[in-house]
């Protein structure tokens, strides 16, 4: 099964962590990588895309952080 997480976080290096960890457990970038500026906390937001090929069936149960 191809498993799917958009990470997102304010645009700091705790994004970069979050999508460096992400790749270093095996899943890969899909698509670009998104800004937009959330204006009631008045930052900038990034987020990306990424998947990864793991073995099993989907369940909403899944908790796509820990594969």
């Amino acid at each position: 099964m191809k498993a799917y997480r958009f990470l997102s976080e304010d645009d700091t290096s705790q994004f970069c962590h979050k999508v460096s960890e992400a790749l270093a457990k095996g899943w890969e970038l899909y698509g670009e990588p998104t800004y937009a500026f959330d204006a009631s906390r008045g930052v900038m937001r990034c987020g990306q895309a990424v998947v990864k090929v793991v073995e099993g069936e989907y369940s909403p149960d899944i908790k796509l952080g820990q594969l």
